[in-house]
């Protein structure tokens, strides 16, 4: 089975959609998705991811089902010095390397800020969706792989978000998020690839074929969008700090 994980396209945090440059990136999108066979969609609640999908579902005359586990990862922590909440995947880099428990997988979620909000029960909400969709399509959730029930060569799409498609990773892979959140980068309307492989029968793993692919831009001629990254330089006031 094929997963494609696309985020949204570039937002408009203030309305909840996409800015021009975002249902531009979304009709090119469109062009890409609407070429391939589909055996179903799914898309986040949230206004912008279903923008982006609209664009993909009209051209080849399909719906997808809405799924609340697919919103933006929304568990709000106090970080050690800031002031308010915030969301638990945008550290310093300073800051969440000086904690070796992010680095581990299972123990990302007992280090202070995130044990004190109560992450693990929004984690364990979106990876446990995860596994019951995965299984609805042939491949349940044993110990760390899958039990191909049903193996099969579907593609499967979903539109969401960077922050909860590092927590999808998170189980598939086995990583921890913190590091997916920090050291990855899927850029507006990115296309993430993962693909089963079923090297002993019944067994099936996912491999990572691409992460953030945005050729799809690149073939119409536009750069993908910087607003899912931060300064490369701080001297670079005008890129984003």
């Amino acid at each position: 089975m094929k997963l494609l994980i696309v985020r949204h396209a570039d937002p408009d945090y203030s309305i909840d959609s996409l800015t021009p440059t975002g249902w531009e990136e979304a009709a090119l999108l469109a062009r890409r998705l609407s070429k391939l066979e589909v055996a179903a969609f799914y898309v986040s609640p949230l206004g912008r991811a279903k923008d982006t999908a609209s664009l993909t579902l009209k051209a080849m005359g399909r719906t997808a089902t809405e799924c609340p586990w697919l919103r933006e990862f929304d568990a709000p922590i106090h970080k050690p010095g800031a002031e308010g909440p915030s969301i638990p995947w945008d550290w310093l880099p300073a800051d969440w390397t000086a904690e070796p428990r992010f680095f581990d997988r299972a123990a990302w979620l007992e280090a202070g800020p995130m044990a004190e909000a109560g992450v693990a029960e929004q984690y364990h909400w979106v990876t446990r969706s995860l596994d019951e969709l995965l299984a609805a399509h042939g491949y349940r959730r044993e110990g760390e792989i899958y039990r191909a029930e049903r193996p099969n060569t579907d593609t499967v799409v979903l539109f969401c978000h960077f922050g909860v498609e590092c927590v999808l990773l998170s189980r598939m892979l086995n990583l921890s998020p913190m590091v997916l959140w920090h050291g990855f980068c899927a850029a507006p309307s990115s296309v993430t690839t993962l693909v089963t492989e079923e090297r002993r029968e019944g067994e099936a793993y996912f491999r990572l074929g691409a992460f953030g692919d945005t050729s799809h831009l690149y073939a119409g001629g536009r750069e993908p969008s910087f607003s899912a990254r931060f300064c490369e330089m701080y001297s670079l006031t005008d890129q984003r700090h």
